[in-house]
């Protein structure tokens, strides 16, 4: 089995257990090679309420390294979280093991008061 067909099996085994709702979002993470995609979801409505990525402009322009770039993604989505008066969602790592980046966008956004 492919590494990409076992990392769309775990996907879908977390996506089983964890559903965002309007009050308790989803913070959904997507790791590319170069950037860090994160979303806030409604799975009930099937609506996005809030994104950030490393590639927005205030983020991008800082030269620091990816994993710096993904605490600041982090950061950047629970400040639109704060705008929304959302406190809590709930983490999906989308696949990836909780580790590097992925743990650098959660920690950013928890700095940024969102609780999971």
């Amino acid at each position: 089995m492919s590494k990409l067909a076992q990392r769309q099996k775990i996907r879908y085994r977390i996506r089983k257990k964890v559903q965002g709702t309007a009050a308790k979002p989803r913070l959904s993470v997507f790791r590319s090679n170069a950037d860090i995609y994160c979303q806030l979801i409604d799975d009930v409505n099937g609506v996005t309420l809030a994104a950030s990525s490393s590639r927005e402009a205030d983020i991008a322009a800082q030269k620091v390294a990816k994993i710096d770039k993904a605490k600041l993604a982090g950061q950047s989505v629970a400040k639109k979280a704060a705008a929304l008066s959302i406190t809590t969602c709930v983490f999906d790592r989308g696949g990836n093991l909780y580790h590097g980046r992925i743990k650098a966008v959660a920690e950013g956004a928890r700095e940024g008061g969102l609780q999971f």
